[in-house]
């Protein structure tokens, strides 16, 4: 079938601030019930908005001397500070805001640019400085362009405001603290969060500061959803509304490292796997195996130009590897099989729902779960190879692991397993029975099936809809439901 390629969402821009005191620095904790990294500490900020933009427009004398992006973020950063942590710039440094004239706020945008013009609330940039910009990578449905800015605070934060806080506790700690809980998996952090972080320990804060300030670094270099987990979206042809393919480091700097599904096949997916490989050989580290979760296209790539990038042993389920048909190193890995990198274990499940032979790997930072589950979109249980009836069981057994995190073959990381996993099982369940009713009813047809069965997603992809009801009555069928 024909399925239209979808393209990386544009990036919004954004904005976010390190309020430091000496060499600490502010981080806020994000509720549980967020829908964007929940549970995860970070920093104030948020998007800019149309009444962002509106303010700059009745105001281009605002920060006239910063460039347009830099301008609209700050703005933005200005009322998001308030908002979310109810402080803002004064005559004399950070101040607090008044709870009432931030309740006001936090009930309509718009009251914000009132509040600054009757100089209720302040809004100067003397000591904003910035040190980051990073855009969100291309697998996200919701990207931003974000600039890092830093200023110096002696105010604390206030939390739990309005009906729907976004952070419900703060705390000042240095970046040494933050990483060395970060990475024994005691606290978690956005990835651009840690590459700052990671800066700034080069050199003591203010000193680091000044560096980055004078070019603010813009590259992700290491996208690490985990200690030991980075991730590299290599471009692929995979179905919507993915456009990327997550290959995997798992491993340290400086030891050994292991590739999991490097799926580069394009020019530029090579090219960005090519500098990849680079720096792991530049960080002394030693690449021991390459893993493919499973045989679709999408997750091998061409392996002839992916040998001459660099060469290690191949590893999979006897599936895959009769897939691939490679005749140098390889091994055969099954369920119950565990390696260790770094004195973290990774144990090998299998889950063959959505392709015969599929792989995931857990661990105490999480698992990276293949084509099981994905934060946005659907998985296909293609109906000539999927097992519907094994998919679901799956997605049980990965729910029963209570992963701290997911990490999926395609899309962001899963910050919330538990919640993602229950959906996906209460949906695939549902579609089942729905199939079986409209079998029940004395439908036969496919085609018919599928529309009585997909009634409530009329939009969806005609010809997927049909093969996954094939899928549902396969499996129906092995279970005794259905002749």
């Amino acid at each position: 079938m024909e399925v239209p390629r979808a393209k990386p969402h544009a990036p919004r821009p954004s904005a976010s601030v390190m309020l430091r005191r000496g060499e600490e620095i502010l981080v806020c904790h994000r509720v549980s019930t967020v829908p964007s990294f929940p549970d995860y500490w970070a920093f104030p900020g948020g998007g800019v908005s149309r009444v962002d933009r509106s303010a700059l427009e009745a105001h281009p004398e605002w920060f006239a001397n910063r460039d347009p992006d830099e301008r609209a973020a700050l703005v933005a950063l200005m009322r998001e500070m308030v908002e979310e942590v109810g402080i803002a710039p004064g005559t004399n440094g950070m101040q607090q805001i008044d709870v009432e004239l931030r309740l006001k706020v936090l009930q309509d945008k718009g009251a914000w640019i009132q509040l600054v013009d009757s100089e209720q609330i302040s809004i100067q940039d003397q000591g904003f400085v910035v040190i980051s910009e990073r855009t969100t990578p291309p697998f996200a449905p919701l990207r931003f362009r974000n600039h890092f800015f830093t200023v110096e605070c002696d105010v604390e934060p206030v939390l739990n405001v309005g009906e729907r806080p976004e952070f419900d506790d703060y705390r000042w700690a240095t970046p040494r603290q933050l990483l060395d809980e970060w990475e024994k998996n005691q606290i978690r952090l956005p990835p651009p969060l840690v590459m700052i972080l990671r800066e700034l320990l080069e050199d003591t804060t203010v000193r680091s500061i000044e560096r980055m300030a004078n070019s603010p670094p813009q590259k992700n270099a290491r996208i690490e959803f985990a200690p030991g987990v980075e991730c590299v979206p290599l471009p692929t042809n995979t179905l919507p509304p993915s456009t990327h393919t997550n290959c995997y480091i798992l491993g340290k700097p400086g030891g050994d490292r292991i590739i999991i599904d490097p799926a580069a096949k394009c020019v530029e997916g090579l090219g960005q796997l090519q500098q990849k490989i680079d720096a792991i050989i530049e960080e002394g580290s030693s690449i021991i195996s390459t893993i493919f979760t499973h045989r679709h296209q999408d997750h091998i790539g061409d392996l002839d130009a992916i040998s001459q990038l660099y060469q290690a042993p191949i590893w999979g389920s006897t599936e895959t590897l009769d897939a691939i048909r490679q005749s140098g190193d390889t091994h055969t890995l099954i369920d119950g099989d565990a390696f260790e990198l770094d004195g973290v274990q990774w144990n090998v499940i299998e889950t063959p729902g959505h392709c015969p032979g599929q792989l995931a790997f857990v661990s105490q930072a999480g698992i990276v779960s293949a084509d099981n589950v994905a934060q946005v979109g659907t998985i296909l249980v293609p109906s000539d190879e999927g097992d519907m009836t094994a998919y679901i069981r799956d997605l049980r057994r990965l729910r029963e692991l209570n992963p701290r995190l997911l990490f999926p073959g395609h899309g962001p990381v899963v910050t919330n397993p538990e919640k993602l996993l229950n959906h996906y099982i209460q949906h695939r369940e549902k579609r089942h029975e729905a199939v079986f009713k409209a079998w029940e009813s004395g439908l036969r047809g496919l085609e018919e099936l599928s529309q009585a069965a997909y009634a409530d997603t009329p939009d969806a992809h005609p010809m997927l809809k049909v093969d996954q009801t094939k899928s549902h009555l396969k499996a129906l069928r092995n279970e005794g439901r259905i002749v």
